[in-house]
């Protein structure tokens, strides 16, 4: 990549550490509610850039770009329908949470149901992000550095080590944030990196636009759709990763399930100074993921207007970004792609290290263990996640092509379950813990059965596409809860308690923009159709 890149990203990513620090170092990170919530101080551009970047990293950016490469935009799905799940977690979840005081989802599900729900899905929140999430963003974010830096011929080692070194630099430094620094310093440093990431997310399909039009960025636009008609229809067929009929069945509940009750995504919103802020907050995310496509799904089509002759779909955003990137802004990109691995690493990480210590340590290691002691537990338990992470992040060099649909399949085991019994405590009063036992059991080992066992029986080509079978679950285990609630009725009924942790007063545009950012999801099907 050359000195001066290396230079730029070196100095790009100490200015982050630095700002970082210097924004955060007045923060209580002695006391649970300061570290793991960064003291409830978030404001709307740091909850909005947060949950932005965290979300936003390698093995989405080139995943989705890989599956644009394959099949169009119709993987925009992912991106644009997000924004509508941000909508009713901000209208409909949030309060819900603020309102109770809660630190994290789990702690709902105790208020809600009872203690040992609380462990069960704390348990399954941690082995999610224990065996799939941490060691993939790793290893993705390792495998795109490696290869923009050539650290194999950098340092003289073979692509393995080369990986090892790479993954370990990023687990590092991804730690120290984490655990040794809160919530609020993964989320300010997010925020740095997100304008970065949306900058230089933006300039790659622009200078890819400008190399199809020969040097003209509207020549571009027009040559590669006249071109290229076909990858721009957002109607999936049966044969694709999103059947046009999957969103309105699990896509929706597998982005509720992702914006409004991941423990990773949504502690940043439960950190918000008031209702208002985390409202503004995840709202200005949404309007922002409306824009998700042009960064992550448009250079997929640029990539294979260019390069149609790729082997690995996978391989088109770094061959763009290499291709059509001018040489003085690499070292740049490459420090905000950085700082995406480590959004997402360090907030997965963050998360764990909050179930750990709040729901797991303070129930049944050390009942009424104070303040400091459960933070001090929360970090040595982070420091355990983090070693073992970067350990088994290499040896997914096998692992199967089109990572980010089998990811998706994959977290369906605890997302849809976890999801189900939210939403029915949320909206009931009279369903009882018990039923939420059975739902957590029933959706957790009949989605295993399904995807794991029947699929291979049957052929995946004649099973249903994994999105169905999620809502089908769904459906099914509410529907079991319902039943159970109504045969043996929680008693006395449930009421959610007052904390007064924060202002609930809700912004006064809330609706009105989340009205507006349904609308232009909607559209862009008719656009793009």
């Amino acid at each position: 990549m050359g000195l001066f890149n290396i230079l730029a990203f070196i100095g790009f990513t100490a200015l982050v550490a630095i700002l970082s620090y210097l924004w955060t170092k007045g923060t209580d990170e002695e006391h649970s509610e300061g570290y793991f919530l960064g003291g409830r101080s978030l404001t709307a551009p740091v909850i909005c850039g947060s949950l932005l970047l965290t979300n936003l990293s390698t093995e989405q950016i080139v995943g989705l770009t890989g599956q644009a490469y394959s099949e169009g935009v119709l993987v925009m799905a992912w991106e644009t329908l997000a924004a509508i799940a941000m909508v009713v977690t901000a209208l409909v979840l949030l309060p819900r949470y603020l309102k109770s005081g809660i630190s994290t989802i789990p702690s709902f599900l105790e208020e809600r149901y009872d203690s040992q729900t609380k462990t069960i899905t704390s348990l399954l929140f941690l082995s999610g992000y224990v065996v799939v999430l941490l060691p993939i963003v790793l290893y993705s974010g390792a495998l795109a550095l490696s290869t923009m830096f050539e650290v194999p011929a950098l340092l003289g080692v073979n692509d393995t080590t080369a990986l090892w070194i790479t993954v370990w630099a990023i687990g590092i430094v991804g730690s120290i944030y984490a655990i040794f620094g809160g919530l609020k310093a993964v989320a300010v440093s997010d925020t740095i990196n997100a304008v970065g990431l949306f900058a230089g997310g933006l300039l790659v399909p622009i200078f890819g636009l400008i190399a199809v039009g020969e040097g003209s960025l509207f020549s571009g636009i027009s040559t590669l759709y006249q071109s290229n008609p076909e990858k721009f229809d957002a109607i999936g067929g049966p044969d694709s990763s999103i059947p046009f009929a999957t969103i309105f069945t699990g896509m929706m509940l597998v982005q509720l399930f992702y914006w409004g009750t991941n423990q990773a995504i949504i502690q940043r919103a439960l950190g918000a100074r008031d209702l208002k802020e985390g409202q503004k907050g995840l709202l200005f995310a949404g309007v922002l993921k409306i824009l998700g496509p042009l960064i992550v799904v448009l250079p997929g089509i640029i990539a294979y207007h260019l390069f149609s002759d790729l082997e690995v779909a996978d391989q088109a955003y770094p061959r763009l970004v290499t291709e059509v990137l001018p040489y003085p802004l690499r070292g740049f990109f490459a420090a905000v792609l950085f700082g995406a691995v480590l959004s997402s690493f360090n907030s997965a990480l963050n998360s764990s290290v909050t179930l750990f210590g709040v729901d797991i340590y303070r129930q049944h290691f050390k009942t009424g263990a104070t303040d400091t002691q459960t933070v001090m537990a929360g970090k040595k338990f982070g420091v355990v996640l983090a070693l073992a992470s970067m350990t088994i992040a290499p040896f997914i060099a096998n692992a199967p092509q089109g990572l980010f649909g089998y990811l998706q399949e994959v977290n369906g085991c605890y997302s849809i379950p976890i999801l189900t019994i939210i939403l029915v405590g949320v909206f009931t009063k009279n369903v009882p813990p018990i039923a939420a036992k059975i739902g957590l059991a029933s959706g957790v080992g009949l989605y295993i059965i399904s995807q794991f066992g029947l699929k291979n029986i049957v052929g995946a080509e004649q099973y249903p596409h994994f999105l169905h079978v999620m809502a089908a679950l769904f459906v099914m285990n509410v529907c079991i809860m319902l039943w159970i609630g109504k045969v043996r009725p929680m008693q006395p009924a449930f009421v959610a308690r007052e904390s007064h942790a924060v202002d609930m007063t809700p912004w006064s545009l809330a609706k009105p923009v989340g009205a507006v950012i349904v609308l232009v999801v909607v559209s862009t099907y008719f656009i793009f159709t």
